[in-house]
């Protein structure tokens, strides 16, 4: 019996989901003294939330660390004890928050069930939800990261690649000539990637969970054919649909 997938909710939520001055982070003087650890894993967070918001708004190249920083409610020589500068700054919050989206879609992966089918769908559903929840992050971690230079171009495509283990399940795929299993699994990933992108730089990011059914049926047919990639994009259950739900979202409001 395959147990229902149930909503992952985010363990943290994701850099630029907070406004950075969010007062709930305020740093309050008083008598009992915050441990220096506690003060700088705050601003690290709060820049994070700046960085993002600044980098979707205005673009990696005009996005300056004075601006994060006043986005943040953050002082530059707070800023540079945490980091080298904006490109070490945005690597950090994008690592940071390609770890959330990868936590979450690998539990949705897991608790799908053992049907591959089912499994693929959710973790689809899942990136797609959680992108939309927080446009801001969408723009910046798909988007701006071209900009960001060839560090974060590598991170980018060693996440492509990491998401090849989402179809270590789906079998052999066709049998014939001249198509390598390897080189399908990098082609179908690279199309979702570039579908997903497409769409965020058109600043539709709220839109993605719309995508599901033709991703899961891009993602499926090499593997199970027409007929069964068809079957795969049916929702399992009444609710297995396009969500409003946002998983990764906080419930402060800019």
């Amino acid at each position: 019996m395959t147990t229902p997938r149930r909503p992952q909710p985010a363990p943290v939520p994701l850099p630029g989901a907070r406004p950075g001055r969010d007062p709930d982070r305020a740093i309050k003087r008083g008598p009992r003294r915050v441990s220096a650890e506690v003060v700088a894993a705050t601003q690290r967070d709060r820049l994070f939330d700046g960085l993002v918001q600044e980098v979707a708004t205005k673009g990696y190249d005009n996005a300056r660390v004075s601006d994060i920083c006043h986005a943040a409610g953050v002082t530059r020589p707070a800023f540079y004890a945490l980091f080298t500068g904006k490109e070490d700054a945005f690597l950090a919050a994008y690592r940071h928050g390609i770890a959330v989206v990868s936590q979450l879609m690998e539990s949705a992966y897991r608790d799908a069930g053992p049907a591959w089918p089912d499994a693929a769908r959710a973790a689809l559903r899942t990136l797609l939800e959680v992108l939309a929840s927080v446009p801001a992050f969408a723009r910046m971690a798909l988007v701006e990261v071209d900009a960001a230079g060839p560090d974060a171009r590598r991170e980018r495509d060693a996440l492509l690649g990491s998401f090849r283990r989402f179809f270590a399940d789906a079998g052999p795929g066709p049998v014939a000539d001249g198509v390598d299993r390897e080189t399908l699994v990098s082609t179908v990933v690279g199309g979702l990637h570039a579908t997903i992108r497409g769409r965020v730089a058109q600043g539709r990011a709220e839109d993605l969970p719309l995508l599901l059914p033709v991703l899961t049926y891009a993602a499926t047919a090499p593997f199970l054919g027409t007929d069964g990639a068809t079957r795969a994009t049916r929702p399992v259950r009444p609710d297995d649909g396009p969500s409003t739900a946002a998983p990764c979202a906080s419930n402060t409001h800019t």
